[in-house]
Parts: structure tokens; sequence; C-alpha cells
């Protein structure tokens, strides 16, 4: 899936995603968090103890929405599904996400025990504004 040529500054931007996934009674579950793109996938951490991982474990599929930060009236929507989730011992992708959004080089929130993955979505529509 190709991303609008327009709007893909907002990928590279340090606007908030609203991730939404399905909760375990049907219903829509919303939270913004950090992420990252590769080019081809949109990224984001979670731990293991959070409703999301949980939703996406049973099922897949997923909308993110990402609101310029210049312009609140211009945004680009991607819907898809996980492509992978992959482990993140060494917490290397949440410091990438604290560098980007705070400039510090360490998450400072991570507590003993805490099992942090990254969640890998594959695009697969898109619908913008702006």
């Amino acid at each position: 899936m190709e991303i609008p040529a327009s709007h893909r500054d907002l990928l590279e931007s340090k606007a908030l995603a609203h991730v939404a996934t399905i909760g375990p009674k049907g219903e829509p579950e919303s939270s913004p968090v950090w992420f990252g793109w590769d080019g081809t996938h949109l990224l984001f951490s979670l731990t293991k103890t959070r409703q999301k991982y949980r939703n996406l474990r049973r099922d897949p599929r997923i909308a993110i929405s990402l609101v310029d930060p210049a312009n609140p009236y211009r945004y680009l929507e991607i819907r898809g599904t996980v492509a992978r989730i992959d482990e993140d011992p060494n917490l290397d992708f949440i410091n990438a996400m604290t560098q980007k959004y705070l400039n510090q080089p360490k998450y400072g929130n991570h507590r003993p025990g805490d099992e942090r993955v990254v969640i890998v979505v594959a695009p697969e529509h898109t619908t913008k504004m702006g």
C-alpha cells in the first residue's frame, strides 16, 4: 500500500498516532502513542500488560490516525493489520522513540518486569484530508 505523497510528511513528524483496536467485547478502543515509520510499516511500542496488546493478539485489525501538528484539519488515517509483533528486550525501539519525541536518549518510564514489544503495522487502506 502506497501512502499518498501529499501526506507522507506526517509519517516523519512528531505527531501522535491515535491507535484504534477492537476490544474483547467488540468495542473500539483508541489511545495516542509515539510511532515510527520504516518506509513500509508504521511501528509503535507497547508492554504486554496493555489491553491494546491483548486486543491485537486476538484481532490484528487496526486503524491509526495522524493529525498534522501544524494544521488540525489535515490528517492521515491508516487502516491495516499487524504484520508482526517484535520483542524489544533491550528497549531499542522505545529508546529511539524517546529520542524522537523528547530528545532524550533513554525511556524513563520503564519498570522492572515490563516486557516491551514493537507492533509492526502493514497499511492496507488510507484516507486523508487537507
